[in-house]
Parts: C-alpha cells; sequence; structure tokens
C-alpha cells in the first residue's frame, strides 16, 4: 500500500514491544513500524527474585528474544543507542551499538511513541557499587543469589527505595505525587526474603526492616489495603522505617538516610530514583526532570505526533507494569483511529495499580486498587493464586510475544478479585 505513515517506536521493553504490536493489530497495512532499543531482547524483571530464591542465574531463563514476533508483524528492528529526537523536523539520530564505531544515523516519522522507560540511578547512591544489592535486573539479580548462596553471614537486611524525582509540567494531567518509583518491588522482596531465610534456617522476618521516603511503603496501594498490610508486617516482626527522606549512602555495615538517621545491615538491598534518559532532558515535550508530557489519551499537547507509554510518560506514576499495559492500549487507537479515520469511542486513562507478588513457597499476593487516585475499588488476596497468575503471565507474555489480549487485563482482575485463598 502506498502512502503508509511511518510510525517509530523507541524501546523495546514491555511498553515498546506491546504497543509495537498493537500498532499491527489495529493499523495493519496501513503503517510501517519502525522498533529501536540498544538490546535485542526483554529482561522479565517481574520474575528474577524467584529465579534467585531458587538458585537459578536469572539470565538463564529471563532473556526473551522480541525480535521473530516483530518480524512476523513486518515491523523493522534496529539495534541502536538512541541518542536525540528533533521534534519540530520529526527527526531521531541514532547509533548503531551492534560494534563500536558507528556512525551517527537519523530516520523521520510521521508519528513518533516513545517508551524508553528510565535510568535507573544506582550511580547517583554512594557505595552502591561496594556495598549495595538490588534485583533489576538479570545481573544484580545474579549478585544477589551468589551473595545468599555462598557469603550471607545472617545478618541485618534492610529493603527499600531512594526518593523518587517526579517531574513538574502545568500541562501534566494532576496526578498524586509519589516519593518513590514503585514500591511493590520491596514489599513482594519482603515477603519472599523472609520465607527464604526461614527455609534455609538463616533467620525470618526479624532480619528484616522495611524502609521508604514517604509517610508510608507502598502509599500508591491506598488505605484500605495498608491498613492490612501494616499490622502484618509488625506481627511478623519485620522492622520498618519510613519518611527516610532518602538515601545518603551505603557503607560495609549499613545505611544511612537523608534524615539523618541510619540503619545496621550486612545486605543493604535498595531501589533507586528513576531519571528519563540524559538525552531527553530539555526537549520540547518533556518535563522539569525529562519525563514525557502527555494527556490522558498518552498523546503530547504541542507535538501531536508525538505519544509516550510506559515508564518515560510523565503520567506514568508510580512506574507500574499494568499502566504501562492500559496506555499501550489507549495510544495504538489513538493513532491508529486518526490513520484509518475512524471516530471509535476510546477512553482516557483511569489509573488503577494492579500487582502480583511472590510471597515464596509458592504463594503470592494480588492488589486491585485506585485508591490512590481518588477511585473505591481496593482488592487484597493472598495465597496459592496469586502466584500462579503471576506465573501464567510470563508464560503468556513470552508465548505471545507481548501482545496480551484486549481481555487479558480485565480477565486478570476478574480471576484476581474473586479468588479463594
Amino acid at each position: 500500500m502506498k502512502n503508509k505513515k511511518r510510525v517509530l517506536v523507541l524501546g523495546c521493553n514491555f511498553a515498546g514491544l506491546t504497543i509495537a504490536r498493537y500498532l499491527h493489530k489495529d493499523a495493519g497495512k496501513h503503517i510501517e513500524i519502525t522498533v529501536i532499543d540498544r538490546k535485542n531482547y526483554i529482561n522479565f524483571i517481574p520474575n528474577i527474585p524467584i529465579e534467585v530464591f531458587n538458585n537459578h542465574n536469572p539470565a538463564d531463563t529471563l532473556e526473551f528474544q522480541f525480535q521473530k514476533f516483530l518480524k512476523s508483524d513486518g515491523s523493522t528492528f534496529i539495534q541502536a543507542e538512541v541518542e536525540h529526537i528533533d521534534a519540530p523536523n520529526k527527526k531521531v539520530y541514532f547509533t548503531p551499538n551492534e560494534r563500536h564505531g558507528s556512525a551517527q544515523e537519523h530516520i523521520t516519522y510521521d508519528y513518533l511513541v516513545i517508551a524508553l522507560g528510565c535510568k535507573l540511578a544506582y550511580d547517583k547512591i554512594e557505595g552502591f557499587a561496594e556495598f549495595g544489592h538490588t534485583f533489576s535486573d538479570t545481573f544484580y539479580g545474579n549478585e544477589v543469589r551468589n551473595y545468599l548462596y555462598n557469603d550471607y553471614k545472617g545478618g541485618h537486611i534492610a529493603i527499600g527505595s531512594d526518593r523518587f524525582i517526579q517531574g513538574k509540567s502545568p500541562k501534566t494531567p494532576k496526578i498524586p505525587t509519589a516519593f518513590a518509583a514503585c514500591e511493590g518491588p520491596p514489599v513482594e522482596l519482603a515477603f519472599s526474603m523472609a520465607d527464604w531465610l526461614e527455609t534455609h534456617k538463616k533467620g525470618s522476618a526479624k532480619n528484616i526492616t522495611l524502609f521508604t521516603p514517604a509517610d508510608v511503603i507502598a502509599e500508591d496501594a491506598g488505605e484500605t489495603i495498608l491498613n492490612q498490610l501494616l499490622p502484618m508486617f509488625s506481627e511478623m516482626g519485620y522492622g520498618y522505617r519510613n519518611n527516610t527522606v532518602g538515601i545518603k549512602r551505603l557503607y560495609k555495615e549499613g545505611i544511612e538516610f537523608k534524615d539523618g538517621t541510619s540503619l545496621e545491615a550486612e545486605m543493604k538491598i535498595v531501589f533507586p530514583n528513576w531519571e528519563p534518559h540524559h538525552f531527553l532532558k530539555g526537549l520540547p515535550f518533556v518535563d522539569d526532570q525529562g519525563f514525557v508530557v502527555t494527556d490522558l489519551f498518552m498523546r503530547n499537547p504541542d507535538y501531536p505526533e508525538i505519544f509516550a507509554v510506559g515508564d518515560a510518560a510523565a503520567i506514568t506514576v508510580p512506574k507500574l507494569g499494568s499502566l504501562g499495559h492500559m496506555e499501550c492500549e489507549i495510544a495504538s487507537k489513538v493513532i491508529s483511529n486518526e490513520i484509518l479515520k475512524k471516530e471509535e469511542h476510546i477512553d482516557p486513562l483511569s489509573p488503577m495499580l494492579l500487582c502480583y507478588g511472590d510471597m515464596g513457597n509458592h504463594k503470592g499476593f494480588y492488589m486491585h486498587t485506585d485508591e490512590w487516585w481518588g477511585g473505591n475499588t481496593s482488592i487484597l488476596k493472598m495465597g496459592y493464586t496469586p502466584y500462579i497468575l503471576k506465573m501464567g503471565f510470563k508464560t503468556m507474555y513470552q508465548t505471545l510475544g507481548g501482545k496480551i489480549p484486549s481481555w487479558g487485563l480485565p480477565l486478570s482482575e476478574i480471576v484476581g478479585d474473586h479468588s479463594i485463598v
């Protein structure tokens, strides 16, 4: 077909792959899709703790190759580092990174979807390289595995987040302010780490202290769920520190917070500030931190051909996978309706938290809530079913190549909301 619209997707992690495949489904032969990412696989981050606590190198099972799915759709993939976006001229500059020494190239677009995620600012935490641990990729996950199974002495473990610096712009729809980028992972790790300690006779929840820069950990879970979780943590014996303001430094014997307090800990498992990629900062369509400004249809108000989904979008707070999935569906429909000149009704983004976490011993938790955003839904379930749903999502995502059917998220809600625990 002549005169196809050129759609350029930057990033091919969860949000990038998902929207590329939705766009193919929604607009098909009317578009040409090009995807750029610095690597040719996705790390299936949510399941790293499960592999680590089972003494498996997560890189062996969680590096998911996506090119065959893009190819089957007819999409073009470029492995490269994105370096600059020239919005007025609809150009993106990039450098192929398969081998060092490549020359800078550029590509033009009719529509641009920014799905680049964020930079995880471990380099801004003093002492992290020497004394810190985390689970945010397979390398760090394997470092934790090696330490737990070879070097752990049974000492105290601190788990928590650095301060998240949320962007500001008068053009971003009103959303709550988050003090941590996403605190589902610390909560999940607290449960699964306690199970590991007990299973290996190295301790219990009493070995663990959770900390947060906010008034309360996992603030986005909403007051109703937190009123169930926090007493549970206390009864199980976890330590708890809130209002730490942020992490000042890590040192061999512990962690120092920006509120002036400190905590002794053999292991410091931390989650950093999430920053936009450096090249985004200062561009004419981002907020004061570099997150891409969009409306509730994931479209930039000043450059209507530019969209953002997932963690790169200013409106994605907290940095949560279920939000990114919802955003991909919306953005794909908006672009496709416009190209196909359709008038199909599209609902704007209505944020909610949908989260499955591992608790160890083949049990999990399920949260479904929009209370933090002013809604009335607030559901927490724990037991075997949430664990099965978490594992099932990984299988479904890898089998379908990121193209989760439109009924996938609603079905997860139905099953999760009505599971018997």
